[in-house]
């Protein structure tokens, strides 16, 4: 799928140049995306190289009314997008564009109102009469951002819709402290959603856990864990829950100590292992 905001910082030229000889044009980077036709990509590539443009454009307006010339470098990201449910029909759209990190205007979720910080916000509130740019982006994400999304479903849909089941086991440090943390990991799953929980005595614990973002693993699948601070020596209490579609039903594990050899075992085999070292080696002394 297009970029059009990074693509515009990567192709951002001066407005007399003819871009088109200095940017190599929309490419896919994906194997699934090879599938469109050149045409597709010409039409993308025009695309972008007009809206590295108007976003060149709008990014000096920017700074001369902000009077941020003498800065080093200047910002400006735009994102939008949509969501679709299974049925393809659809669930939610987003678009926003940001100035230095902070100033912003964003379309709110009725896609009828705008939230403003700033002299973005002062400077291009959008009119919100039947026609204005509020109802194009409307129009777009409900529309063109869908159809756009569900082709792309389909074209990777080996890749895209597949669901890899997490692998998945559970930790065990004492802090310095003398408490004990339990880590619950779920690596190598696809798709990203996943649900980790944590429960004591078969009640849900979410009392000094730690739950960091779900992060990709560099190979197209993603990692999680879900950590909990507990007692020493009340580990057996807790519990750890998994969900993802990719697993047959809901996933419950517990912290496994290691199997430790009685001393008693130990001297036994010791003592026998030395019996058999002494009794080759007269065996060996005999015969010579």
């Amino acid at each position: 799928m297009r970029n059009p905001g990074l693509f515009a910082v990567l192709c951002v030229l001066l407005v007399a140049i003819d871009l088109s000889q200095y940017c190599a044009g929309m490419q896919p980077r994906v194997a699934w995306m090879k599938q469109e036709l050149p045409e597709y990509w010409e039409k993308e590539t025009a695309q972008a190289l007009g809206n590295s443009l108007t976003g060149r454009q709008t990014l000096i307006y920017l700074v001369t009314e902000n009077n941020n010339e003498k800065d080093d470098y200047h910002t400006l990201q735009e994102t939008f997008g949509c969501n679709v449910a299974n049925d393809g029909s659809f669930l939610g759209g987003h678009y926003g564009v940001t100035y230095y990190g902070y100033d912003y205007i964003i379309l709110n979720e009725d896609l009828n109102s705008w939230t403003t910080k700033g002299i973005v916000g002062e400077k291009f509130t959008p009119d919100r009469k039947e026609g204005s740019v509020t109802e194009l982006w409307r129009t777009y994400l409900e529309g063109e951002c869908v159809e756009r999304l569900l082709r792309c479903l389909d074209l990777g849909k080996a890749t895209l819709l597949r669901s890899d089941a997490p692998r998945t086991h559970v930790t065990h440090k004492v802090t310095p402290e003398g408490n004990v943390t339990l880590r619950c990991w779920a690596l190598g799953f696809y798709p990203a959603d996943i649900t980790l929980t944590w429960k004591r005595d078969g009640k849900n614990h979410t009392q000094d856990m730690e739950l960091p973002d779900t992060r990709p693993a560099g190979d197209g699948t993603f990692q999680k864990l879900a950590a909990v601070v507990v007692p020493p020596d009340e580990e057996m209490r807790y519990t750890c829950h998994v969900h993802h579609e990719g697993l047959p039903g809901p996933l419950t594990l517990k912290w496994e100590p290691p199997q430790t050899i009685p001393i008693i075992a130990i001297v036994i085999g010791l003592v026998l292992g030395a019996l058999v070292v002494g009794t080759v080696v007269i065996f060996l002394v005999w015969r010579k």
